[in-house]
């Protein structure tokens, strides 16, 4: 292997830790802080971070004419995600939900079928079907807990279509923008949506301890600054299937980090439900017939 494509698996590694952990920070500060409030931390500090390398990078602003999409993706991936997400983990462990989440490439795969016209493939039904079993499967289990976990169980999978309504948003974009630049704007785009959010922010950081700001702030630089920046490295130096099969590793990451940081362990029957949902999504993605993407800034080989 060859130091550019070397350091191409370890910038994805890095990806991977990065957003499974997102989930582990998400359950601890939601102790303190709610839903909205963390949201807007976490997009403030995110939107800074993200600035700070675009201006340094000095990457072109869209066209106009993206303006709607992009504010559709920040809307749904940057804003509506993570609220339904950080609501989500007030009342499930962060194993769960990730693997709850997990389903949004069926989704996705769903949304690309209709609004993109890539087809609905067998591999596609048979995936989709697998993958609600596998989150049936979880809810069930979530169920046992109480009402509370169970609804937490119905905020992921919303959290994961708005995911996949996103990403479907940005596609288009990245014909013309980097994937970075149009991750920053997103951003910027989800923490304005989110100022409604501001004064209860101001009273919770307030009252919250020292360890939940410090979880806020690290799901805006880490998770989603650096996350996404290593994102970007990475799939400019592999395709984007091989990218997005190493997302498979999240929630069992997430499951370990949950056990070894929060003493969080999912319940035996959500983790058989969490393997449905793989494989699923691994039908669905894997197996399906490959179609030639359209080139981004992103996936073009690196100068």
């Amino acid at each position: 292997m060859d130091l550019d494509r070397r350091a191409g698996t370890i910038a994805a590694g890095i990806t991977v830790v990065l957003w499974a952990s997102a989930f582990v920070g998400i359950r601890a500060a939601a102790e303190d802080l709610s839903a909205g409030p963390l949201t807007l931390g976490r997009l403030v500090v995110g939107a800074l971070a993200l600035g700070t390398i675009v201006a340094l990078r000095g990457d072109a602003l869209p066209p106009r004419s993206d303006v709607p999409r992009l504010v559709l993706c920040g809307l749904l991936w940057f804003g509506a995600y993570n609220v339904l997400l950080n609501a989500a983990e007030q009342r499930i462990d962060a194993g769960t939900a990730a693997m709850l989440v997990n389903v949004g490439p069926v989704f996705l795969a769903i949304l690309a079928g209709l609004l993109l016209h890539e087809g609905f493939p067998r591999s596609l039904v048979a995936g989709c079907a697998i993958a609600f079993g596998g989150a049936i499967v979880i809810g069930l289990a979530t169920s046992e807990r109480g009402v509370d976990a169970g609804w937490a169980a119905a905020l992921c999978v919303a959290a994961a279509a708005a995911y996949a309504g996103g990403v479907v948003a940005q596609k288009p974009l990245l014909e013309r923008s980097s994937g970075l630049q149009i991750t920053f704007l997103a951003c910027v785009v989800g923490a304005v949506a989110c100022l409604p959010f501001t004064p209860a922010l101001v009273d919770e950081l307030g009252a919250a301890p020292a360890g939940s700001i410090a979880w806020t702030v690290y799901l805006g630089v880490f998770p989603t600054a650096i996350g996404f920046t290593t994102w970007a490295y990475a799939l400019a130096r592999t395709s984007a299937g091989k990218m997005g099969a190493t997302t498979y590793l999240v929630p069992p990451i997430t499951v370990l980090m949950g056990w070894a940081l929060l003493g969080e362990t999912p319940p035996a029957l959500a983790l058989l439900g969490g393997a449905l949902c793989l494989v699923g999504v691994a039908v669905t993605r894997g197996l399906r017939p490959r179609l030639r993407p359209a080139p981004t800034r992103a996936s073009r080989p690196a100068p």
